[in-house]
């Protein structure tokens, strides 16, 4: 399991398994989301799977799944909105944690700098530089 932190409230990682489940929560975590959808890996590890050990350890777990054809506002507007209503830290995977962090630096457009964005998703090992113009942009809108 490799977590990387992007705010003391935040983090993401690539494909947890149902195993993983207790040492998220003996990391402080309250709220998982999975951001990857079931198309992409076994059953082993599709949401349900982990939304069964998750919620068995005393998790609160959200599938939403996305895809760069998927990744809309309203998407991205759900996210956040996990997010600022989780009663603690949450932990977003996917395949490998990058979807899980374009989705928040997007969400955060307008409420944080660009340049904290990128520099968070950096110091996690995602160059997100590339987003800056529509994190620019939505931060105007």
């Amino acid at each position: 399991m490799d977590i990387r932190p992007l705010t003391p409230t935040y983090a993401v990682s690539p494909q947890i398994e149902p195993t993983d489940i207790y040492a998220i929560r003996e990391a402080g975590f309250t709220t998982i989301i999975c951001n990857r959808p079931d198309m992409e890996v076994p059953p082993a590890v599709q949401s349900d799977a982990i939304r069964t050990a998750a919620e068995a350890a005393g998790l609160e777990f959200k599938d939403l799944p996305v895809t760069h054809q998927t990744l809309t506002p309203e998407i991205i507007a759900e996210q956040k909105r996990i997010l600022d209503g989780s009663s603690g830290p949450v932990l977003a995977y996917c395949a490998s944690g990058t979807r899980s962090s374009i989705l928040w630096s997007l969400g955060q457009a307008g409420e944080r700098p660009a340049d904290e964005i990128i520099a968070a998703t950096a110091q996690a090992g995602y160059d997100l530089a590339g987003l800056r113009p529509q994190i620019e942009q939505l931060a105007k809108s």
